[in-house]
């Protein structure tokens, strides 16, 4: 369990090392992350709010390792290294999508009273 834990600190520090997309996902769940801990209403609220904002990072990791496997097999254009890059990116807008959503769906029933 500790090697466990210690191969996945490094990958979270590889991606922060190399990845600025990571980074500024980093950044943005330190300032979304206090604030759901504070805006939810009860646990669930909270955990709905924060587990948003970590699937993101998830992704994104899951993102950089497809990325990292499809370099180690060369720079060279090919079809589907387009394809698996292209879904990658577009698997972290959805989940993106998915913190708006989720949200607002929480959030603004409280703005407008209802």
């Amino acid at each position: 369990m500790w090697r466990a834990l210690r191969w996945s600190l490094q990958g979270i520090r590889e991606a922060w090392r190399l990845e600025s997309s990571f980074r500024l996902e980093v950044y943005l769940f330190a300032v979304l992350a206090p604030l759901a801990l504070l805006l939810g209403q009860g646990g669930l609220q909270k955990a709905v709010l924060l587990g948003s904002l970590l699937l993101v990072l998830a992704a994104e990791l899951l993102n950089s390792a497809i990325e990292a496997v499809i370099e180690r097999y060369g720079a060279e254009h090919h079809e589907l290294v387009g394809r698996a890059k292209d879904m990658g990116s577009a698997a972290v807008f959805v989940l993106m999508l998915n913190v708006i959503f989720t949200w607002l769906l929480v959030l603004l029933p409280r703005c407008v009273g209802g």
